[in-house]
């Protein structure tokens, strides 16, 4: 285990996380209700409370804690030392909810379906709409610029970066057109909040919902004023593709 993945066992009282740097983490914490907030100066910074650092060397991360700071947990048994060079506060997201507990409740028994498929072959291209696409296990749809990694998000397969998803009754509400939103799959019949943390099928093809798609002001620039306000909370959800295979629209969406 590394050293910045014993330091959240030691915070969250896990067996062992999945992750093994920070770059790794954003997702596995979104699924408990949990986000790194990098600080801006972690030499100067002090907080009444835990926090992730990392101090000299490429692994040397530390719980530290206190008003100054200091060394509360150290995975290499005192060999880490120096000020930090990279620190992070673990937040909630959502404040009103305990970390741990299911932020988005849980999935309902019923089932939804593909109302519309949307690919964009390049970053801030215009989507189009299809009527079926591939799914790539850990990539993508194919044809769209996130499985071809040139999207605008962090590169990279895997959390939540594969598939996107939202919708349908949102959209209507908002009086927005499905390529207006630019998620990949909007659906209908079906709650997508609350497969954060689930696995899910969209016709044969087996997902894993990873964290909230929340809108940014990326979306807001490319699309209509106000979006951004108007989709917190509800602008779908990231998932994971784990088994390739066709979506088609009129294609069941469920847990």
């Amino acid at each position: 285990m590394s050293a910045f993945a014993a330091c959240l066992a030691h915070l969250l009282d896990v067996v062992e996380p999945p992750v093994a740097a920070p770059e790794q983490a954003r997702g596995w914490l979104a699924e408990r209700n949990l986000g790194l907030v990098p600080v801006r100066e972690p030499e100067a910074f002090t907080w009444p409370g835990p926090f992730l650092a990392r101090l000299a060397g490429p692994d040397a991360w530390v719980v530290m804690f206190g008003v100054p700071p200091g060394v509360l947990f150290d995975p290499s048994g005192g060999k880490a030392s120096g000020s930090p060079e990279e620190a992070y506060v673990l937040a909630p997201p959502h404040p009103g909810i305990a970390p741990g507990e299911h932020p988005y409740g849980r999935p309902g028994p019923g089932r939804g379906r593909v109302e519309a498929i949307v690919i964009a072959t390049a970053a801030e291209e215009p989507p189009t709409t299809v009527g079926r696409a591939m799914a790539i296990a850990g990539r993508g749809l194919e044809g769209d610029r996130y499985a071809d990694g040139n999207g605008t998000f962090s590169p990279g397969p895997g959390g939540g970066r594969a598939l996107t998803l939202i919708e349908g009754e949102v959209l209507d509400e908002l009086g927005l057109a499905p390529e207006q939103a630019r998620r990949n799959v909007v659906t209908r019949g079906i709650r997508l909040n609350p497969l954060v943390g689930a696995r899910f099928t969209v016709g044969g093809v087996e997902c894993a919902g990873r964290r909230l798609c929340e809108p940014c002001a990326h979306l807001e620039r490319l699309g209509e004023p106000g979006m951004l306000r108007a989709l917190a909370h509800r602008g779908g959800l990231r998932a994971d593709i784990l088994t390739g295979g066709e979506i088609a629209v009129g294609a069941e969406v469920g847990a």
